[in-house]
């Protein structure tokens, strides 16, 4: 008798669903990564004047603060639903969603790498002449990037996840396929939709890893610096001893 079909007995894992729904794999994937990358870019762009906005001082930082931190706090269903009167069943309703959630981690991040700068490196710029908007692009950006970079990396990671939750209006990527193999319990769309999800998170977070590291290589210099003034300070081990009865 010959084995039955993996797609039959339904089993977790499949080669023939993978075979058989590749292009149906492929093209929900190309969907979750175009709604990603444009949710993560519109939350950077919107997220970065809301931070200098913030951080004029505690008149404007308290409302910023207060309303990006409430939007994150707001279920997912509740969110869709506020903004459906206004996109309708869109992608432009999934992606102004996650740029509401996205905005509490970038504001939040960008606020905390401008105050990491030293202020001793402003003085230094304003004593050269510089003014406020060369500051921040020439001076404080610069030595932000770590902590905004940090922000950015947690804010893609966190916003792969939430795409899937597009599926309540039919744009949600891997989370399309998610959906509609539930009814069926259909473990093998479940199964290979998910850990593509889990990759995309993965790739994208080390991509972005490797594109702070190309645009702070300061950090690796003087992380090599301290390590090897720490080696210096604690100088050489002491020779051992031998007690000769």
């Amino acid at each position: 008798m010959s084995e039955q079909s993996c797609l039959v007995t339904n089993d977790w894992i499949c080669g023939e669903y993978l075979r058989s729904r590749s292009q149906e794999l492929a093209d929900a994937t190309v969907q979750h990564i175009g709604i990603t990358v444009v949710s993560v870019l519109i939350g950077l762009a919107v997220a970065f004047p809301l931070a200098l906005l913030a951080r004029r001082g505690p008149r404007f930082a308290g409302p910023v603060l207060g309303l990006t931190t409430v939007l994150y706090t707001v279920p997912s269903l509740a969110m869709f639903s506020l903004l459906l009167p206004l996109f309708g069943l869109s992608a432009a309703l999934v992606v102004t969603g996650l740029v509401l959630y996205s905005l509490t981690i970038l504001v939040r991040n960008i606020l905390a790498g401008l105050a990491a700068v030293p202020q001793e490196a402003r003085d230094a710029a304003r004593g050269m002449g510089y003014g406020p908007a060369r500051l921040l692009w020439e001076v404080e950006l610069p030595l932000a990037l770590p902590a905004v970079m940090a922000g950015l990396r947690i804010a893609t990671v966190s916003t792969v996840a939430l795409t899937t939750v597009g599926s309540l209006v039919g744009k949600g990527g891997l989370g399309n396929l998610i959906e509609d193999a539930l009814p069926s319990f259909f473990k093998a769309q479940v199964l290979a939709a998910s850990v593509l999800c889990v990759l995309l998170a993965v790739v994208a977070d080390l991509l972005l890893l490797g594109l702070q590291r190309l645009l702070t290589p300061w950090t690796r210099i003087s992380g090599a610096l301290e390590a090897a003034q720490a080696k210096t300070d604690a100088g050489p081990s002491a020779p051992a001893t031998v007690e000769v009865g």
